[in-house]
């Protein structure tokens, strides 16, 4: 294992190298980039995250329904920051026909509700469902089979 480790330690420094290489022509137009995007997160992002994550602890107290709703976030953030550099600008470049003429606002629009239109099913079904399955198995080996390997173990 530790030898599994230093290989990809070597591996990583050495992309790391090769990477910081083939930016040095470019260095002085992308350094704002590398400054502004750990520092945008840090100062912006994480706050937010850490933020909305305590309002959802305290407005939704059931963990099963924050755990729904926490990943229709996750989701929907996920989508806004894919799309984001599609809406902010047109491409630079000519259209490519099938790739650029498409309406991105439309499209995000689309799968934001029905992302929250799943997550909105979930949260109002699956207390439903839970309740209408009779004599839920709490586990999923019987106690007599359960017991005998746990006597079997402790002989040896």
């Amino acid at each position: 294992m530790r030898t599994t480790r230093v290989l990809l330690f070597v591996l990583g420094v050495a992309a790391v190298a090769y990477g910081g290489w083939s930016l040095r022509p470019e260095f002085g137009s992308a350094l704002p980039w590398l400054v502004a995007g750990p520092l945008l997160h840090d100062v912006l992002v994480a706050p937010l995250v850490g933020l909305v994550g305590l309002a959802l602890a305290r407005l939704v107290p059931h963990r099963r329904r924050r755990r729904w709703i926490t990943a229709g976030l996750v989701a929907s953030a996920t989508l806004l920051l894919v799309a984001v550099p599609l809406l902010w600008r047109p491409a630079a470049a000519p259209p490519n026909p099938g790739l650029q003429d498409r309406d991105y606002l439309a499209g995000l629009t689309v799968w934001l509700t029905l992302l929250w239109v799943v997550v909105a099913v979930a949260l109002l079904a699956g207390p439903r469902l839970r309740r209408a399955v009779p004599g839920r198995v709490r586990h999923a080996v019987p106690g007599r089979l359960r017991r005998a390997v746990r006597d079997r173990t402790r002989r040896g």
